[in-house]
């Protein structure tokens, strides 16, 4: 097939994030790069935030749906597309495909956040949802594709995929140095690797001596395992994360070698930590971020990555949150 990880090229280079960024443009949104003084104080460090939470569908996962659906000859846009999501990925190619006019089809889990779902849907997408105990989700959207010849288009393990999420990094370079800032550090959620990837080659490509750190959900450290190991580590989880956007097993195949070139390191945070985090960014810096999105900021408000005396850029990489579990968060009972 020749959506195949085996067919598809290994790497991706900085010209290609380059390339993306010119297809999205004037589709994708340039998120602001903000700070907030409180946060500074705080942490004692300069902190500008990347806010994909107002990215189109709410997440940075627009970037790279746009940049790969784009690239599709008129016969494959006719024969549509698959992807398999737990939501945000499946809100951009939903939305993606609804722009290019071509039909999708999102397996997602029964259990995903029902906005997540409902957003999904609302974009034109046909469902099909799957018990992710029980079932493959790959295996699913493999079957669906053969049956319809669409093409399948992965969550973060493809070159255009990674590319598109990489415009976020260009931007993020780019919006500092107009306030005359120069990233210390720059921080992630992670996941498969695909805003991690894409982000760390931007960054590294325009800022070398930048330090570039994901951060994952505790229990689904399979990053900082597979960076411990010098190579991918499959793991196995028994429980679930309430960062639904980031309970990836293992990276990504093409993701790997470039987080292994490009990270400092990954470190992993707690329900309650990222919990904390939601409600001080809701209270303290008036931003709705959902449990995934967080992760970044969570890392430095507990300090496992240090911001003290340093510029430090963070992605909160997407704002769809339930509102019974946002109220859930905000009063405690999480």
């Amino acid at each position: 097939m020749s959506d195949s990880v085996i067919d598809r090229p290994q790497t991706v280079t900085f010209a290609d994030i380059e390339a993306a960024a010119a297809r999205i443009e004037g589709h994708a949104v340039k998120t602001p790069l903000v700070e907030s003084p409180a946060l500074n104080e705080r942490l004692g460090g300069r902190i500008l935030m990347k806010l994909e939470t107002l990215q189109r569908v709410g997440a940075f996962k627009f970037r790279g749906a746009y940049n790969r659906l784009v690239q599709l000859t008129p016969e494959e846009r006719q024969r549509g597309v698959v992807a398999f999501s737990s939501g945000n990925h499946a809100q951009g190619v939903a939305l993606a495909a609804r722009l290019l006019g071509m039909p999708a089809l999102i397996v997602m889990p029964a259990d995903a956040p029902a906005l997540k779902v409902a957003n999904t849907r609302g974009y034109g997408a046909e469902i099909k949802l799957y018990d992710r105990l029980t079932e493959s989700r790959e295996g699913i959207a493999a079957q669906i594709a053969a049956e319809r010849g669409a093409i399948v288009v992965p969550a973060y393990d493809d070159p255009q995929i990674i590319a598109g999420q990489g415009t976020c990094g260009l931007e993020m370079v780019a919006q500092a140095k107009a306030v005359g800032a120069g990233f210390d550090v720059v921080v992630t959620p992670a996941s498969g690797g695909g805003l991690m990837a894409g982000v760390s080659e931007a960054v590294k490509t325009l800022s070398p001596n930048t330090e570039c750190w994901g951060v994952e959900p505790s229990g689904f450290d399979d990053l900082a395992m597979s960076l411990r190991a010098g190579e991918r580590v499959t793991i196995h989880p028994t429980t679930r994360s309430l960062c639904d956007a980031l309970e990836s097993p293992a990276p990504g195949v093409i993701n790997f070698p470039m987080l292994k070139r490009n990270l400092a390191g990954a470190v992993d945070v707690t329900n309650a930590e990222v919990t904390e985090t939601m409600r001080y960014a809701f209270a303290t810096l008036k931003l709705v971020v959902e449990p995934g999105g967080i992760a970044g900021l969570a890392a430095l408000m507990t300090g496992k990555i240090d911001a003290k005396g340093k510029t430090v850029g963070v992605v909160l990489s997407g704002g769809n949150v339930d509102p019974e579990l946002f109220a859930q968060v905000l009063r405690g009972e999480l």
